[in-house]
């Protein structure tokens, strides 16, 4: 103890004798959530039985600022309650690094950000921090931003191993081995555009055992258009090029339209396209959207059956929806019906075609506002699964499948310090 008080003393005092000007915040996070899952993800399956647990993320987040240079670094931690025994002298997840990087300003208009880093775009459809996660997510890249008042212009990439290896050893991670991407965003005056260019690189051993990579694009457009009490957006994004010697050839579209009727209450109507491969298709061309590094909880129900690590290379989806939103006082409610549809066909091994309807999921949240940096938020949802749903999830449509959540979110700053 004595040596760690005499570290900061001494860091205290270097960075008091410097004179840039300087900033230093330190936050904290403890975000425990408690679910209920019963027919959480896919239906339940024959004879199961639903379960409870509680997950909780806790994060330390350091932000440093000194003239053109900022720092940031967040160390968090994830674990389930109980998955470690009271007295065990070690956690089951130790401490991760979920952000580290420094980014550098080389005037008003051109910036570069070097780090592990969260990389989230638009309406993070195709590329997002995924907060819902307890671990949520975050790169190893290398960015570079060009900003003017109504644009900018982010692109960078990665290249990714599993050590510093002397030889050329295979990528085993879940990962892509290379990244690149550019995003260009522009203002208007009620109208803001985006373009997003991702290009993903995946590894591979060939049938002679050699290592390849294959190159997979997405790109497309994103729009807002925001007139008055009107709030609406748009995206479509194409996927081309090939994923383990396979072409890729898919595409997703969408469309948000909310309206405010009051400063309380707001509605508005959605729809989602992602294009699937009929069961029958003997192709080997990949016809299925995969979002990628999306917040994928944020769309198609909250209940994750779709694009959540499942439901890829699939049958695709179409997702029309209602959404409604109240908010009084420290309370904001809001309630989402979806309505879910196969585009391309589900055939059974016996050749029967099966309706397209998939189900209907109910959706309903509520937040309040304890108090400063404390806030509750829970949700409940139910899933109506058709005969095509169960016969694609193999669970059993019929039991009452819906799930129900409960998370506390604390976020203290903790110090901050200026110069």
């Amino acid at each position: 103890m004595k040596k760690l008080k005499t570290i900061i003393l001494f860091l205290l005092g270097a960075i008091c004798v410097e004179t840039q000007a300087q900033e230093l915040d330190v936050n904290l996070q403890i975000r425990p959530r408690f679910e209920y899952r019963n027919g959480y993800k896919t239906l339940l399956p024959y004879g199961q039985k639903g379960t409870s647990q509680i997950s909780q993320r806790s994060r330390l987040n350091f932000d440093y600022k000194q003239d053109e240079l900022k720092v940031k670094l967040t160390l968090q931690n994830t674990r389930t309650w109980g998955d470690i025994v009271p007295a065990t002298p070690a956690d089951k997840n130790g401490v991760a690094v979920f952000e580290a990087w420094a980014q550098y300003n080389f005037n008003e208009k051109w910036s570069t950000k070097l780090g592990r880093q969260v990389l989230s775009y638009d309406n993070q459809r195709i590329l997002g921090e995924q907060d819902w996660g307890q671990q949520a997510q975050s790169h190893d890249a290398a960015t570079v931003t060009f900003q003017t008042e109504n644009q900018k212009l982010d692109f960078g990439g990665a290249y990714n191993s599993t050590a510093e290896n002397v030889i050329q050893t295979p990528y085993t991670v879940s990962n892509y081995k290379a990244m690149q991407f550019a995003w260009y965003h522009r203002k208007f005056e009620t109208l803001e555009a985006s373009l997003l260019l991702l290009n993903t690189g995946y590894e591979y051993a060939n049938a002679d055992a050699k290592l390849l990579i294959d190159y997979k694009q997405t790109f497309g457009p994103y729009i807002t258009f925001k007139p008055g009490k009107l709030d609406s957006s748009f995206w479509v994004y194409g996927q081309t090029g090939k994923s383990t010697d396979q072409k890729v050839s898919a595409w997703n579209a969408g469309a948000n339209i909310n309206y405010a009727f009051s400063e309380a209450f707001k509605a508005g109507l959605g729809f989602e396209f992602l294009s699937g491969k009929n069961m029958d298709d003997g192709s080997t061309v990949i016809k299925s959207f995969n979002p990628i590094f999306g917040t994928n909880h944020g769309f198609n129900g909250f209940m994750d059956y779709f694009y959540v690590g499942n439901h890829l290379n699939n049958v695709g989806l179409e997702d029309a929806f209602l959404k409604l939103n109240y908010t009084v006082n420290k309370w904001q409610f809001s309630l989402s019906p979806h309505v879910f549809l196969a585009p391309a066909k589900v055939v059974t091994p016996l050749n029967e075609e099966l309706d397209s309807y998939l189900g209907t999921e109910v959706d309903f949240m509520a937040t309040f506002n304890f108090k400063k940096d404390i806030v509750l938020t829970g949700g409940y949802s139910q899933m109506f699964g058709s005969e095509t749903l169960e016969f694609i999830k193999n669970g059993d449509a019929s039991h009452t499948n819906n799930w129900a959540w409960l998370m506390i979110s604390v976020n203290p700053r903790i110090f901050s310090w200026k110069k």
